[in-house]
């Protein structure tokens, strides 16, 4: 199944903070237990990676204030000698 990070950004103050873990608390979201928040380095955005059958699935984990501005990323890890043949064709 793939994998997607998922990217949910919030506003630089304290009450947007409270405002996202309260969010997130209050609606039982998985997001919240997994998730790690940029806040202490000041890049308001939390993320976590999961799996789900599509970018779409992926972001319903996402508590409804929050959806229409995270976004949903499909990421993979690769093998060192795969390298080449998997990632830079993409790039020419």
């Amino acid at each position: 199944m793939p994998r997607f990070l998922i990217e949910v950004p919030h506003e630089n103050s304290k009450a947007s903070c409270d405002l996202a873990v309260n969010v997130f608390k209050s609606t039982g979201s998985h997001f919240l237990t997994n998730a790690d928040f940029g806040c202490p380095d000041g890049i308001h955005k939390a993320w976590v990676t999961l799996s789900a059958k599509s970018k779409r699935e992926a972001l319903y984990v996402v508590p409804p204030p929050f959806r229409n501005k995270a976004r949903a990323i499909k990421v993979r890890k690769f093998a060192l000698e795969i390298f080449e043949k998997t990632i830079r064709p993409q790039h020419k």
